[in-house]
């Protein structure tokens, strides 16, 4: 499994100190924006095939094709923002636009429509950050015109993930030069006795990355942690120890290919 080591790092330490969006002001209370739910994330770095094997893995659903839409420079990453569109077998898709470093307990419900975005809070190692997330479901004919470059992504976006570009992260219209990266092609996979999702995403190169998940309340996240390294150590599957997120490995994988 390839990983960009301390390029990788300065690299998220620049895009996490750059990074400066206009925060909202409460506006009552956050009923459409979740602030108590965490995340928790750890980054795998034992060989895909031997986590299956160790964990004892059973998929869950079909693997889907994802593609992420950046520019040349990954300007859109650098400022915070993911635009990211997962696939499905019958070609429909959600597209989802990702705003880092949110103060999910101050955010304005209206902005995240419930059944359309949510707000939590990403946990890696000891990083610990808000995320606002927004989706639209496309059809096979929108997604198909989409990759295409038929339509641009700013034309597959929502009424919402629009006014939150506009009026939060003050992004918009979107910059030029944004284009489909990819695609690759993630499983994922639950334990046989274990709540935990596990990711084994494949670039279009063969490189694979590996990613356990479970989602709690934030007050269990640091507890939730510590046993996920727990079960980790017991089955031999070791953690990266580069534990800062691996969307900007991917995404600078995926410009090369």
């Amino acid at each position: 499994m390839t990983r960009v080591q301390g390029s990788a790092i300065a690299l998220v330490a620049t895009i996490l100190a750059a990074v400066a969006l206009p925060r909202v002001a409460a506006a009552g209370p956050p009923a459409g924006a979740d602030g108590s739910r965490a995340e928790v994330q750890i980054g795998l770095c034992t060989p895909a095939d031997e986590i299956v094997r160790a964990l004892d893995l059973r998929p869950r659903g079909t693997p889907i094709d994802v593609w992420h839409f950046d520019d040349g420079s990954l300007g859109l990453f650098g400022r915070g923002l993911r635009l990211r569109l997962r696939v499905g077998a019958d070609g429909r898709s959600e597209l989802t636009l990702k705003v880092a470093d949110q103060d999910c307990a101050r955010l304005d419900a209206k902005l995240v429509p419930p059944g359309e975005g949510k707000c939590e809070y990403d946990v890696y190692g000891m990083h610990k950050a808000g995320a606002a997330s927004l989706t639209r479901r496309l059809d096979a004919t929108k997604t198909s015109a989409l990759l295409a470059g038929d339509i641009a992504p700013a034309e597959a976006l929502s009424a919402a993930q629009i006014r939150y570009l506009r009026d939060v992260a003050g992004i918009w219209p979107l910059p030029p030069g944004i284009r489909p990266l990819g695609p690759m092609q993630v499983r994922t996979y639950r334990t046989r006795d274990k709540p935990y999702d596990i990711d084994i995403s494949e670039l279009p190169g063969g490189a694979k990355y590996a990613e356990i998940s479970r989602k709690v309340p934030l007050a269990d996240a640091a507890r939730t942690m510590e046993i996920m390294e727990t079960d980790l150590t017991r089955a031999g599957v070791h953690r990266c120890a580069d534990q800062s997120p691996q969307a900007v490995d991917k995404l600078r994988s995926l410009l090369r290919q």
